[in-house]
């Protein structure tokens, strides 16, 4: 295992963005099991990752949909305090990645500007990506510096590890079907996520 993983401090805060269409179910289970996972790996140490999510067609002050917020409840996640959003130029701005549901979604956010084209991916794409970079590659230091080594070191593998698939990378949208197929995105999603929090803290998920 690569050394301890320091705490981010105030600025140095290293920002997640989740992604999908309205922000009301794939990346707000995204942005909750990327929390929980963190905050079991790190403790108070997870605030060094600030994660969030919006939609390109957010439903701006939206609560979670019933049955996003009763699968992560499921997983063991906090669903409090979930107010949608509609994705901002300032969103993409500050994010240091950038993960979304579906490749249309990554376009939108490319096609936003602000050099996002480096620190932009499907979320399952990233996944693959990660699992081909050997952790002892990356920084010890604050939970941030690594994570930031992450995200270059999967831009650089992207124009070589390509998908099997087009569908390989696409996490589809639950949106007024029935809680099990709910479930089954959320399990999606938090197999696509388990493998990237582990590599971002260097910390395994059975710790």
């Amino acid at each position: 295992m690569p050394g301890v993983i320091l705490p981010g401090h105030g600025g140095d805060a290293f920002r997640i963005l989740h992604v999908c269409t309205g922000n009301v179910c794939r990346s707000p289970m995204a942005e909750r099991l990327t929390r929980h996972g963190l905050a079991r790996r790190l403790g108070d140490g997870a605030n060094g990752i600030v994660v969030e999510s919006a939609g390109t067609w957010g439903h701006e002050g939206a609560p979670m949909e019933a049955h996003a917020a009763a699968v992560l409840a499921e997983h063991g996640a906090d669903v409090s305090g979930f107010t949608g959003r509609e994705l901002l130029d300032d969103h993409v701005i500050d994010a240091d990645l950038v993960l979304t549901a579906t490749r249309d979604h990554r376009a939108q956010v490319i096609s936003m500007g602000h050099d996002a084209g480096l620190r932009t991916f499907t979320l399952k794409e990233f996944t693959r990506l990660v699992r081909a970079i050997d952790p002892t590659t990356l920084p010890d230091g604050t939970v941030a510096e690594r994570a930031r080594a992450l995200v270059r070191a999967a831009a650089a593998l992207r124009g070589w590890l390509l998908a099997p698939s087009l569908e390989a990378d696409e996490v589809h949208d639950p949106y007024g079907a029935p809680i099990g197929y709910f479930r089954s995105i959320g399990d999606e999603i938090h197999t696509a996520i388990d493998p990237v929090v582990t590599a971002l803290t260097g910390i395994p998920a059975a710790v």
